[in-house]
């Protein structure tokens, strides 16, 4: 497995399992019925954003953007997202990408890394973001919709770079 940055020949591969993934209603506080339009324009990071994918020969295993999470006084915290294709799930694309996302941020310059929504009931990625050092700093009760579960909370992780 490979990362590197992201090109826009990667979206036809991207896309088919961002929409699947968003439209569960189960991980992402996206609309559900997101647009193709509307998911790359807030896919496909610009500079200071990143976007990168995981690739195995020429096949896009999962996919993360970074950027700064605020801007002006607060630039200096990082945020990501990742997305990794299901059936390509387990086999360390989440913890690889994760990985490459911390490092990349801090040789830009980031002082931490800010999760603003990781839902709650999305065990496997708490606890690898717990593994990689995040803490849950704080669970908004209730933030979160769940398409099967309801309302469940949405977790705020944090860690200093």
């Amino acid at each position: 497995m490979r990362i590197r940055e992201a090109t826009t020949d990667d979206w036809a591969q991207i896309w088919p399992f961002l929409r699947d993934i968003v439209a569960a209603g189960d991980t992402y506080t996206w609309d559900r019925d997101v647009t193709e339009e509307r998911a790359r324009d807030s896919w496909m990071s610009t500079p200071p954003g990143r976007t990168v994918v995981a690739v195995e020969g020429g096949t896009v295993l999962g996919t993360a953007k970074m950027g700064p999470n605020h801007l002006g006084p607060a630039s200096h915290i990082a945020n990501a997202s990742f997305m990794v294709h299901p059936a390509h799930g387990g086999r360390g694309v989440g913890r690889a990408l994760g990985t490459h996302v911390l490092d990349q941020a801090r040789a830009d310059g980031y002082r931490a890394m800010q999760f603003n929504a990781v839902v709650e009931t999305n065990t496997r990625a708490v606890g690898l973001w717990q593994s990689l050092g995040f803490d849950i700093v704080a669970t908004l009760p209730e933030g979160f919709e769940h398409a099967t579960k309801g309302f469940v909370g949405l977790h705020i992780m944090y860690r200093k770079l």
